[in-house]
């Protein structure tokens, strides 16, 4: 409609309005267009130019502590305007992307994020999370977090954080977790923050986001990663995710990046992803993203949502159709709110894609090029840039 909103769904439908363009679909499929809910675009390519030799969490945010002189603003804009253009190009019209706030780097990756967001704004929707680097508690984590309200200050859009990473400075999840809270309480800005990336079962961060959602904090909530859940008992999940869902946070899977980072040396290797079925099954919005896109954290990655679609049908166990809600209806949902339709539903904004197959399960495996995108109801030109 006017608003660029789906009106109407079904099969044979008129439109009244005279200026309205009919679409010949026949030979494609019409599916919700995708959002990637977790991208880090001021990271993006930059295993072009930083190696993570020893290929695990830790080694890749030694390697990035050790090469932040090369992270210009000029040159993070620059790849993350490219990495942006290239999921426009495959279907994306949204994508939430973090933005490395620590005391080396300052606030490089907001000042160049913010730029192409400003530029990029006909070409896709760009929400920046301000991920603070830790300490972020107590006295040892003053600096950090004035780094934190500064980047709110700029326009932030999400509060963002590694809780489970203060314990390497001898702080602890819950003072960390407590802390980004009240920030996006001050701002009255939703939270996303990386939760318990690791295979430790004892990890705690997603018990501790539930806990201060029961205790009144009424923003929306994201906890991306949550590995650790992957590692418990079958009753634990069941518990842990039950109660996920009854305070309505939202759970973003990222198989690309903990597929690669997590499990080195152990045996048998796991399979370093959260207890999707459990939460699904407990009714938390799952969504799935790609992460990291050809750097220090996953030297891989197209930047595709059938890519990310098809490692949730391996990797998890989804049908087709599933695994598209994860990277579709249900990323959308995470990055834009519950509070409108999303997917093809009257009301929903008509944010489209479509390819030529003859179902799903066949474009999930073959990832057509031809791919036609609306973007509010317009029909974008793939075409965005020289980096496609």
């Amino acid at each position: 409609d006017a608003d660029g909103l789906i009106a109407t769904v079904g099969t044979e439908l008129r439109s009244t309005a005279s200026d309205a363009e009919q679409v010949n679909l026949s030979g494609r499929l019409l599916l919700p267009a995708p959002a990637e809910p977790h991208a880090h675009l001021d990271k993006a390519f930059l295993a072009e130019v930083i190696d993570n030799p020893t290929g695990d969490l830790i080694g890749a945010v030694e390697a990035m502590r050790a090469n932040r002189h090369l992270l210009t603003v000029a040159d993070t804009a620059s790849r993350a305007e490219r990495a942006a253009r290239r999921m426009a190009a495959n279907g994306f019209t949204a994508v939430r992307t973090h933005a490395d706030l620590t005391l080396e780097h300052g606030l490089t990756s907001m000042e160049a994020l913010l730029d192409v967001r400003k530029r990029l704004r006909d070409v896709i929707d760009i929400e920046i999370v301000a991920l603070c680097g830790w300490p972020v508690a107590g006295t040892s984590g003053a600096e950090q977090r004035a780094l934190l309200h500064n980047a709110m200050e700029m326009g932030a859009d999400v509060v963002g954080g590694c809780p489970h990473l203060e314990t390497v400075t001898g702080g602890t999840i819950a003072d960390a977790t407590g802390v980004l809270l009240d920030v996006a309480d001050a701002y009255r800005r939703p939270v996303d923050l990386h939760t318990d990336e690791t295979l430790d079962p004892t990890a705690d961060g997603l018990a501790c986001l539930v806990a201060h959602v029961f205790d009144g904090f009424a923003l929306p909530v994201t906890a991306s990663h949550c590995v650790s859940l992957g590692q418990k008992s079958q009753v634990q999940q069941v518990a842990i995710a039950e109660r996920v869902a009854e305070a309505g946070i939202n759970v973003v899977v990222l198989p690309h990046t903990n597929l690669f980072l997590q499990g080195r040396g152990h045996t048998p290797m796991p399979r370093a992803l959260t207890a999707v079925d459990a939460l699904r099954t407990a009714g938390v919005n799952v969504s799935a993203g790609a992460d990291n896109l050809q750097d220090p954290f996953n030297p891989l990655g197209r930047a595709c949502p059938f890519e990310t679609a098809g490692l949730m049908v391996l990797t998890s166990h989804l049908s087709p159709a599933d695994a598209w809600s994860t990277v579709s209806v249900n990323a959308s949902r995470t990055v834009r709110g519950d509070g409108v339709p999303h997917g093809l539903v009257a009301g929903a904004c008509a944010d489209l894609l479509s390819v030529p197959a003859d179902n799903l399960r066949a474009a999930i495996a073959d990832a057509p090029g031809d791919r036609w995108v609306w973007r509010g109801g317009h029909r974008h030109d793939t075409r965005v840039g020289p980096e496609t």
